[in-house]
């Protein structure tokens, strides 16, 4: 499943916009309970106003609420801040720490946002147990754990640790695409083979395709046997629902079997604690 996870989605990614590791901490806290466009929409004028850990200590809260007001929760996420910045200037000199164990002392920052930053900005591989990965890693059969902990250390140990961060990544743009909460497109799914929660949603191709969302619709539905391959796969959130493809359309195949292993990497440091998960390989 990891591997065909990978031929789906070869382009997956962080979709916040940042480009240092303080940048991303405020992008991921800004994300609760909001969309990551949203929250890129919003971005650019508050790192142009507050690009250091200091401007967000001495920010004036009215303004720096104002500015955040569209992600929503503006009031207590704005505390986060000014929290963060004062924190990350008083005991870390202003730079951003990069453990685990540090990360989480912070305001606004718990341990998913501490893997988020890790993995993303630091290169530390973390597994991020949002929303969207919990639910399909158990729809997947991985783990039967609901406590987001316990599914991080579940899931560790089925994938390799250098592999983490960007497992989580394709996990969750499967989740925005493909796999829905409440209406999986089962049908076109390329996973369709080997999960067991199959017929979760809707089992016909021509039906399911109209649920996939996202860029990538093409590509998925080519690996469904559903219309030609293009060019290249692109990688942007999903935004809207995909306008329900081309009227003339090849035999439909509910799944892919293209699957083409990654290439070997470097063991690297857990960011998840300091008990290292045994290496393995998910389904």
């Amino acid at each position: 499943m990891v591997r065909t996870l990978a031929e789906a989605y070869p382009g997956a990614h962080c979709e916040l916009d940042f480009r240092t590791p303080l940048e991303l901490a405020v992008a991921t806290i800004l994300s609760a309970q909001c969309t990551d466009k949203r929250v890129n929409e919003v971005t650019p004028a508050l790192f142009a106003r507050y690009p250091t850990a200091a401007a967000y200590a001495g920010a004036d809260r009215t303004e720096l609420e104002e500015m955040i007001r569209p992600t929503g929760f503006f009031r207590n996420k704005a505390s986060s801040l000014l929290g963060l910045g004062a924190a990350v200037e008083e005991k870390f000199g202003g730079v951003l720490p990069n453990t685990l164990e540090q990360l989480v002392t912070l305001p606004g920052i718990g341990r998913k946002t501490a893997n988020v930053i890790l993995g993303n900005a630091f290169d530390v591989p973390g597994i991020t147990v949002d929303t969207h990965f919990g639910r399909l890693v158990r729809r997947f059969g991985w783990t039967e754990e609901e406590d987001p902990v316990k599914v991080e250390h579940a899931v560790g140990a089925l994938v390799p640790k250098a592999e983490w961060t960007i497992v989580s990544h394709r996990v969750i743009f499967h989740g925005r695409r493909i796999c829905h909460s409440r209406n999986p497109a089962c049908g076109v799914c390329p996973l369709a083979a080997e999960c067991p929660s199959f017929g979760a949603g809707p089992t016909e191709p021509e039906k399911a395709a109209k649920l996939v969302k996202g860029p990538e619709t093409a590509h998925l539905l080519a690996m469904a046997g559903l219309g030609p391959e293009p060019d290249a796969a692109p990688d942007a959130e999903p935004d809207a629902e995909p306008d329900a493809g081309p009227d003339s359309r090849p035999v439909a195949v509910s799944t892919a079997k293209a699957f083409a292993p990654p290439p070997p990497v470097a063991d690297a440091v857990p960011a998840g604690g300091s008990a290292a998960a045994p290496p393995g390989a998910a389904r």
